[in-house]
């Protein structure tokens, strides 16, 4: 990893950025004392130094499983203080074009002492907006969503569905909290459960610590479940496909210890009396070019269109413009997961904002076109960012009339 291009262009504009956030550190403390300037000077420069060591570093750091609290809060500190530089550089750049400009019309002018102060304020209320957020990772809300349809069957009125995504074990450093978690979802009496994928981050045996947690999770219909991109582990260094594989069929066989019924690219049908109705679920299918394509609609869809409503279980939200709604009218609804709302964003009554939207048109709560409907859970647990900004660990409950 140290020998990729990518990496050493990372570090360079870590780098970069610093010493261009330190000009605007200079025009703010130009009036301080001699001594004031020294101090303030060789903190940000300690500061800068240790977090460029650490990110370097840090895969390589070999952390035994109660230090992953340590290494995830490490991560995130130093990901929170170079997005801050981010924001921070938007203003002074900004500034700094301006003064181009009048350079050039023979009107040269210095940094602006008020603009330098406007960037580091909101550079340092983002850092601590995400700082914050660590707090916030296991706070689970539950989102209680009605969704009316004409075609539901009768004995189906009524029906309580518990959709959850994106648990990611291999990120929980609390697992009180996550029982509680656990705890508030079976508080709520489902019919089914249903679960859209990324049990771990990487591998398999980042469940162990937490079966006797998950396989609380039962409901009079089942919990079904399906595969997210993280659950193949495709970002792992594998010492053969072999390996790889095995990872994958361990995984399985942890759904299979859950009590759940791991849907790949097929569908099953729930019954209530005379009535029927079809769950299908595939594995990961997204239209985003990174991501993988294992999934397989047409396969999990065939034989099911004899049934009159039909649930679609695909991690992957961008599958639902590329190609249900274009190929498969009868599918009425679909959960998704994935996006986490980026773990980070604001949420005001009518209003919702996370950088994630930029990517994703469709990234969290309810959408639809005519009779179609996607619902994106904003997830129940977090990788990467130690923490949830605006953006709560999600429940979601769906009734169905």
């Amino acid at each position: 990893m140290r020998n990729s291009p990518f990496w050493w262009i990372l570090m360079s504009f870590m780098l970069l950025l610093d010493i261009y956030f330190f000009q605007a550190l200079l025009v703010v403390t130009d009036t301080a004392s001699l001594t004031t300037r020294i101090i303030i000077y060789s903190i940000y420069w300690a500061l800068s130094v240790i977090a460029i060591v650490i990110f370097w570093a840090l895969p390589y750091i070999q952390f035994k499983h109660q230090a992953k609290m340590a290494r995830t809060k490490i991560f995130s500190v130093i990901a929170g203080l170079f997005l801050a530089k981010l924001i921070a550089t938007v203003f002074f750049l900004g500034n700094d074009v301006y003064r181009i400009i009048r350079w050039a019309g023979g009107d040269a002018v210095s940094r602006s002492y008020e603009i330098s102060w406007a960037g580091i304020i909101a550079g340092g209320s983002l850092f601590g907006i995400l700082v914050y957020g660590f707090s916030n990772k296991y706070r689970y809300q539950v989102k209680r969503i009605k969704l009316n349809y004409d075609n539901l069957p009768k004995a189906f009125a009524g029906l309580k569905i518990v959709h959850i995504s994106d648990i990611h074990s291999g990120s929980f450093t609390n697992k009180e909290a996550v029982i509680k978690g656990v705890h508030t979802i079976m508080k709520e009496e489902p019919d089914l459960i249903l679960f859209t994928g990324d049990l771990v981050n990487n591998v398999a045996d980042e469940m162990k610590d937490y079966m006797d947690v998950f396989d609380k999770l039962s409901a009079p219909m089942g919990v079904y479940s399906t595969l997210g991109n993280h659950d193949y582990g495709d970002y792992v260094k594998w010492k053969n496909a072999d390996e790889k594989e095995a990872n994958l069929e361990k995984l399985k066989q942890v759904h299979h210890s859950l009590g759940w019924r791991l849907l790949m690219n097929e569908h099953i049908v729930l019954e209530k009396g005379t009535d029927k109705i079809a769950v299908l679920g595939i594995e990961n299918w997204s239209a985003k070019a990174r991501f993988p394509k294992y999934g397989d609609l047409q396969k999990a869809h065939a034989g099911s269109e004899k049934y009159p409503f039909k649930i679609l279980l695909s991690h992957d939200p961008s599958h639902w413009k590329a190609e249900v709604l274009k190929d498969y009218p009868g599918i009425d609804l679909m959960l998704a997961g994935h996006t986490h709302g980026m773990q980070f964003g604001l949420e005001l009554a009518g209003f919702k904002w996370s950088p994630v939207q930029y990517v994703y048109k469709e990234w969290a709560g309810l959408y639809g076109v005519a009779n179609q409907k996607l619902y994106i859970n904003r997830g129940f647990g977090f990788i990467g960012y130690s923490g949830r900004s605006g953006i709560l660990p999600e429940i979601t409950v769906l009734k169905l009339n």
